[in-house]
Parts: C-alpha cells; sequence; structure tokens
C-alpha cells in the first residue's frame, strides 16, 4: 500500500524544501520537520497495551507502546530523518545500511550493514528521503528479511511512480509512506520535479 501525504503542513514544507535556493541548514531543518510528520502518519497503527497512571487527581487509564521501533536510515541521505523521530519515539534503536547507487548501472552497491546478530525490534521503518528507482528501497528491505524482520515500513519524502512500481514488486507487504509522489524519473534517474540530490543538499556538497 502506498500512503501520500495530504496533510497542509507536509505540503507547505515540502514546497520549501524543493526551492533551489533552499540553503543546506534550512534544507536539514525541513527534511528533520517533513520525517516527523510522516512518522506520525505511518506509526498510526502501532500496537499498546492498556495501562493506569497516578495524576494529581487521580488514576488515568492510559497507553504504553507495545512495539519496539527499529530506525533504519539508508546512508548517507536518510541520516537527515532520524533525529526528529527520534525526539518522539526516544526509545528507536537505530541500525545503520549503507548503499550508494551506481551512476551507471543505477544499481545500489552495499557498503556497510551495522544490524545485530538477530533482531531487536518488531517494527523497522526504513528512513530515506529519495524514492527514485526503488533499488536501494529494496535491496534495504532484503537485508532486513534476510536479518529476520517481520514488519517493516518505508519512509519517505519524494517517490517516483517507477521507485513505487520497483518497491511494492519485490515487497508488496511493505506499506509506503511518502509526502509526494512525483510525476518520472529523467534519463540520470533523479526524480523530476524533485529536489536534486537529498543527500547534496544537506550535507553542502552539491
Amino acid at each position: 500500500m502506498v500512503f501520500e501525504s495530504k496533510h497542509p503542513l507536509v505540503k507547505h514544507k515540502l514546497t520549501l524544501l524543493r526551492h533551489v535556493a533552499t540553503e543546506p541548514k534550512k534544507f536539514r531543518e525541513l527534511v528533520r520537520e517533513l520525517a516527523m510528520l510522516l512518522c506520525y502518519e505511518a506509526t498510526a497503527d502501532l500496537g499498546v497495551n492498556e495501562i493506569s497512571v497516578p495524576t494529581p487527581m487521580g488514576t488515568a487509564v492510559g497507553s504504553e507502546l507495545h512495539d519496539k521501533i527499529g530506525l533504519i536510515p539508508v546512508l548517507r541521505a536518510g541520516l537527515g530523518m532520524v533525529d526528529g523521530i527520534w525526539e518522539m519515539m526516544p526509545s528507536a534503536e537505530v541500525w545503520h545500511i549503507g548503499l550508494y547507487r551506481d551512476e551507471e548501472t543505477l544499481k545500489p552497491v552495499s557498503y556497510y550493514n551495522k544490524l545485530p546478530t538477530s533482531p531487536t525490534v518488531e517494527v523497522c521503518l526504513v528512513l530515506d528521503p529519495m524514492l527514485a528507482t526503488g533499488g536501494s528501497a529494496v535491496a534495504t528491505i532484503d537485508i532486513l528479511k534476510k536479518w529476520g524482520a517481520k514488519r517493516i515500513k518505508y519512509v519517505g519524502i519524494l517517490a517516483a511512480p517507477e521507485g513505487i512500481a520497483a518497491l511494492h514488486g519485490a515487497h508488496p507487504d511493505v506499506a509506503i509512506h511518502i509526502a509526494h509522489i512525483d510525476s518520472h524519473l529523467n534519463e540520470i534517474g533523479y526524480i523530476v520535479p524533485g529536489l536534486g540530490d537529498a543527500g547534496d543538499r544537506q550535507f553542502g556538497t552539491a
């Protein structure tokens, strides 16, 4: 399933993020804020346990999260999404998977994997701002499933139809939460109209 956000704040912040004149500092802030908003939507179905807590006026029945959450940012662009989500879920574990796209083949190449021996969480959120060809997302989820992850969601900012088709074709059980679905990929595998290279724009290396 694909969930494209309809939230006005997401639309507003995405417009600022796209602008060619947005400087790296502001770009990083917007990525962080968008990650928080998208995470809110992506985690609406998390399991909870009922608990009672004392208040100044008595006892209230409330809820606590049942599921342990793992954040898996795809290096390096996914790093910018971690802090915003971590603020909302400070107990979430963070594991890193490093992939880069070969500019000739457009295929992902794995160079780093910091997952523990066996899964320590119930839900994995794969974080990557751009779902372009879908190669990195598919490869990351392949790694997570081989690791033993049972429930995985993809959280990103922009997606191309080609990337959605590739991810859904390889992993139809993985929900895709995205701020916006753009028009298409160009001849070098970039999302159009997109926002350029999310990693370069965050880290000032364009």
